[in-house]
């Protein structure tokens, strides 16, 4: 006889929310990360004493963070989910009978008070303190890159950068135009790089046009990931346009932030060639003595068979090159009162040998055979371009390539795992937020995925 399933007619039920998740469950090993008391204090300046009683705070943050751990991209199914599904009730202390808060509540808390307070900043920064607390992080080596996440703008309706101007923006009225104008002196934004793209969103203007992955032009910002390459712990996160200028400036604002938040200044950072011109170098090695696992951005390498900048000896104490047939080369054969005669505007040195020299020297067919004499050139930093070349000959710099790959891994975890392809915020503020709370996600889920096999291992020990 086929059963049929009825539920039974009782007056009273016994419902405990805790026994039905899991005990394996991720959201119980991130519930005891969260601190709502602090969240509470960072909140409660921007709250009045008098009126009637805000919707808590708390449960806004822990909606979020289900939101982003879970791969929930819009809000309105993140109130559905949570509405229906026990385990995000019991992380949230709803309850049964806890009325979830409506969609638009989280825009009204993001553009108001989440901001004004930074609180997303306060809870990443929470998230790399427990890291440090569960012994996760060793500071002794970082990895920087950054990654390309489309912007919510249509390209379609963009306008040509020629008739974009300070003056449409404010003409536009909405808040990521707005946005766009504060954000002209920022480093990050709009002082990153004096060049224009060729077209702008008029719903997004700071958002970069960009062709970087040899696809379709669209729209996009950067996320700037600074980890520790131990356990892959995100030490820092910055929105940047996607530009390299404004990538490489980020991982060192990273740098420095981690280092004045957390006292950490790593032995060395590892990163691709992006982040290998001279500027940024000499960054490292003079003025933050960080070893740069990074290869070098040198054009002066000669593929047509002649001698490369290479192939000629520097020679410190005289202030010249050697060639390779003993010959010096000198930037001045007489002196000059002036120290900076002779550098062009970036600061860069020319070095020549004697025409008479190079005329009747033998290697001249394959030194300079278009040319009377030769000359080098030495760029600005070039005492840090040439460790960082003596580091890329070391066993520990096959190492540091091979633990940089695991920021490729967040990024892959961020757009498959986490679902984050589309920014659904428009303006610099909305890709602070999106990529802040995806951070936090990918270091929550870090934490509740190491944190027992800590505990294990300390229990054992």
């Amino acid at each position: 006889m086929m059963g049929r399933q009825e539920a039974p007619a009782q007056l009273f039920y016994d419902f405990d929310l805790e026994r039905h998740v899991p005990a394996d469950h991720m959201l119980r090993e991130i519930d005891l990360l969260l601190d709502g008391d602090s969240l509470r204090d960072a909140l409660r300046p921007f709250y009045s004493h008098l009126g009637r009683p805000s919707i808590d705070p708390e449960l806004i943050i822990r909606m979020l963070v289900i939101g982003y751990v879970m791969g929930i991209r819009s809000e309105r199914r993140l109130c559905d989910e949570v509405h229906l599904n026990l385990a995000y009730r019991w992380f949230c202390r709803l309850g049964l009978e806890g009325k979830v808060p409506d969609h638009s509540t989280f825009s009204r808390y993001r553009h108001g008070k989440l901001r004004e307070s930074d609180l997303l900043r306060q809870v990443f920064e929470a998230t790399v303190e427990r890291c440090l607390k569960e012994d996760l992080v060793s500071g002794e080596g970082f990895a920087a890159d950054a990654s390309l996440i489309s912007a919510d703008a249509n390209n379609v309706r963009s306008i040509a950068a020629d008739d974009w101007s300070p003056e449409v923006a404010r003409e536009a009225g909405n808040r990521a135009a707005r946005e766009y104008l504060e954000t002209l002196d920022d480093a990050a934004f709009g002082a990153a790089s004096p060049s224009q793209p060729k077209f702008v969103a008029k719903s997004d203007p700071a958002a970069q046009w960009t062709r970087a992955e040899e696809s379709r032009p669209y729209f996009a910002y950067a996320t700037n990931y600074l980890i520790d390459t131990k356990s892959s712990v995100i030490m820092d996160v910055e929105a940047t346009r996607a530009i390299r200028q404004a990538e490489v400036g980020a991982s060192r604002t990273m740098l420095d932030r981690t280092e004045k938040r957390f006292g950490i200044r790593p032995d060395w950072l590892a990163a691709d060639t992006a982040y290998g011109n001279a500027e940024n170098l000499g960054w490292l090695v003079e003025k933050r003595s960080i070893i740069p696992f990074i290869p070098v951005i040198d054009k002066s390498e000669r593929t047509d068979g002649t001698f490369s900048r290479s192939d000629f000896e520097w020679d410190e104490a005289n202030d010249q090159y050697i060639c390779p047939e003993g010959h010096a080369l000198k930037q001045f054969r007489r002196n000059y009162s002036d120290p900076n005669r002779g550098q062009d505007t970036g600061g860069r040195k020319k070095y020549r040998c004697l025409k008479a020299t190079c005329e009747v020297c033998p290697s001249k067919e394959i030194c300079c055979p278009k040319a009377d004499a030769r000359y080098v050139t030495r760029e600005p930093h070039e005492e840090a371009r040439e460790f960082a070349r003596e580091c890329r000959k070391t066993k520990a710099y096959k190492v540091s390539r091979d633990k940089r790959k695991k920021v490729e891994m967040l990024f892959a975890h961020l757009k498959r795992i986490l679902g984050l392809t589309r920014l659904r915020l428009r303006g610099p503020n909305g890709a602070k937020d999106e990529f802040l709370l995806a951070a936090i996600a990918q270091n929550l889920r870090k934490l509740a995925k190491l944190r027992p096999q800590c505990t294990m291992q300390e229990a054992a020990a």
